[in-house]
């Protein structure tokens, strides 16, 4: 009887240690299987995004060289100029085409933004020497992106003490290679001379000697009722010029007082 009741014993625990294990074990496997699809799946569209993104550069850089357009013409009217630079006029992309196999001659893309754009037929030679001229131009002019651009609005009756502010705020900009767009609206029920608020824009450039300069002159905008202009740094060239002017004319005040005091002198001589 107790050797029955041992071997019930066993067998039970047996079971319990089994369904233990089988219970464990199955919500692990079904974890296992249910995260790891999720988890390449993940990793895969990351990758993906990535060689779009890249492949994306590399067409935008291939668009923007220098390079031979082909007979793939995306625009139905275009300007073109032989490969001597006289302006042919405007032709159907057809017609150039027909001219290109005539000539055996590339088009090259030389003015996207003009209307219509503007292409030039040349040799695979100047296309070459095209190339290695602006690749020389890059290395002594690196480009360091486009000019940020900074604005101001202000009435053309603003006082003097907010004006000398703006133009203090103008010139903090420009220091920092900002370009300053500003526009002056002509203050209402104000009966001014049409050349009040260039004269505003003259006296905020004043304040600004061998700093800064018009990148655009002032123009009325706005049907007449606003006048605009463009500030911007001066360039290195430029500001050499400036100090080069500011040295002449001091040589040249410093001579002539010199010139009036030895002609003091010789009055009080005779």
């Amino acid at each position: 009887m107790a050797a029955l009741l041992n071997r019930l014993t066993l067998q039970t625990s047996i079971r319990t240690c089994f369904s233990k294990h089988i219970v464990k074990s199955d919500p692990a496997q079904l974890s296992l299987a249910s995260c790891t699809p999720k988890f390449l799946h993940l990793i895969w569209a990351k990758d993906f995004s990535t060689d779009g993104d890249t492949l994306s550069e590399k067409r935008q850089k291939r668009k923007d060289a220098f390079t031979n357009t082909g007979r793939k013409i995306s625009e139905r009217v275009i300007r073109v100029l032989d490969e001597k630079g006289n302006d042919l006029g405007m032709m159907h992309r057809a017609d150039v085409i027909r001219l290109m196999d005539k000539l055996d001659l590339r088009l090259v893309q030389r003015n996207a933004s003009s209307e219509p754009p503007k292409y030039q037929l040349m040799t695979g030679a100047q296309i070459h020497q095209e190339r290695l001229r602006l690749r020389e131009q890059e290395k002594t002019n690196p480009k360091t992106g486009p000019a940020m651009t900074k604005e101001l609005i202000f009435s053309s009756n603003i006082g003097q003490h907010d004006l000398d502010t703006k133009s203090k705020q103008i010139q903090q900009w420009i220091e920092k290679k900002y370009h300053v767009q500003v526009t002056i609206k002509k203050a209402k029920n104000a009966e001014q001379p049409g050349n009040e608020m260039d004269e505003i824009f003259n006296q905020i450039l004043q304040t600004m000697p061998g700093i800064a300069t018009f990148s655009s002159r002032p123009k009325a905008v706005r049907g007449g009722t606003a006048s605009k202009c463009v500030f911007r740094p001066l360039s290195k060239k430029e500001e050499k010029a400036y100090r080069d002017s500011q040295e002449t004319e001091g040589r040249d005040t410093l001579n002539k007082d010199d010139r009036n005091k030895e002609s003091g002198v010789l009055c009080q001589e005779l």
